[in-house]
């Protein structure tokens, strides 16, 4: 059970944090489509701190997304609990920390993942969070640095001491990055350890990992990250197979595309029309995927930057999928 304050989730299938990917829009598709909890892009301490306005429209959050977790991250105690501080003025249901981040430069200032070189300062860091907001708080990490140094059940003790209410494991560790197999068969054995709830993460990209991890692991919740890239209706499967076994509604190109126009207008609401298309094209591959002469259309998708014309292409493509359709059951 993902308990967490006020969220209280059986099986509980929740939405990473991605930068440049989970913003509102996204967030609120995923959520409209069985996601449930969404986690914001992650928020650099220091950045809240100096009030930078790029970083603290990360924190803007919407009633349609809720259950909806803040995610931050910093190296330096004082910052961390500040910037929790200012996150919690947006009315999240939680504040999550990001102690799982493998790219170089977030390690190379001991933030993300580079909090796990440092067990005892991490916890220190993250107590400091904890006693800083009255929101319940959860942390996000890798088993270790590298294969030599897993350490997630000192550190998941670590944190539930100091008050952390849920964990988060991407079941692979720091120099891994996304490459390579995750090891899934930590997460019982955390479970063991900690009376916490326990989420697995790592590698969950269809909607048949999800029902193989909650099977597997026994995990008290499943986070996807990559895989709901383009695909957010793998949080609908998902759904589907955990209740049925299988899925029992097809993902159609009426779906596929009827979703990409709802993402991309609730986009335009947000950051204005221009930017929210031209922003909007790294997702044309992950919609039309599988569709036939994908690739020509999002060829004529890269030329525009206006909704309408946008919405023009895709509907006059979603139209001659339905006449070919036609044509190949009357031939």
């Amino acid at each position: 059970m993902f308990k967490v304050g006020n969220i209280s989730i059986e099986k509980a299938i929740l939405l990473a944090p991605m930068e440049d990917i989970s913003d509102v829009s996204f967030r609120v598709v995923c959520k409209e489509l069985g996601a449930d909890v969404v986690y914001t892009e992650f928020a650099n301490a220091e950045g809240l701190i100096r009030k930078s306005e790029k970083t603290h429209k990360k924190l803007e959050i919407v009633e349609e997304e809720r259950p909806v977790g803040i995610q931050i991250y910093g190296s330096g105690v004082e910052s961390m609990a500040a910037a929790a501080k200012i996150a919690e003025e947006e009315n999240p249901d939680l504040i999550d920390i990001n102690a799982g981040c493998w790219v170089k430069n977030v390690v190379a200032h001991g933030a993300g993942a580079g909090l796990l070189k440092d067990p005892p300062f991490m916890q220190k860091l993250v107590k400091e969070v904890v006693d800083s907001v009255s929101l319940p708080v959860t942390v996000k990490t890798r088993l270790g640095i590298d294969s030599d140094s897993i350490q997630i059940l000192e550190v998941a003790k670590r944190l539930e001491d100091v008050g952390v209410k849920a964990l988060t494991v991407h079941c692979r560790t720091r120099v891994m990055g996304h490459k390579g197999e995750p090891d899934w068969d930590w997460i019982p054995r955390i479970k063991q350890v900690v009376n916490i709830p326990v989420v697995l993460n790592g590698n969950v990209l269809t909607p048949q990992d999800v029902k193989k991890a909650f099977d597997e692991t026994g995990a008290d919740g499943v986070m996807i990250a990559r895989g709901a890239i383009g695909n957010p209706w793998i949080f609908y499967e998902a759904k589907q197979i955990l209740a049925n076994g299988s899925v029992t509604s097809v993902v159609d190109e009426n779906l596929k595309i009827k979703t990409c126009l709802r993402h991309l207008l609730l986009a335009v609401k947000i950051k204005g029309e221009k930017r929210a298309v031209l922003e909007h094209r790294k997702f044309y591959s992950g919609y039309l995927k599988g569709l036939p002469f994908a690739a020509q259309v999002r060829k004529e998708l890269m030329t525009v930057i206006e909704f309408n014309l946008v919405e023009d292409i895709l509907l006059k493509y979603l139209e001659s999928l339905k006449q070919e359709a036609v044509e190949t059951i009357i031939n």
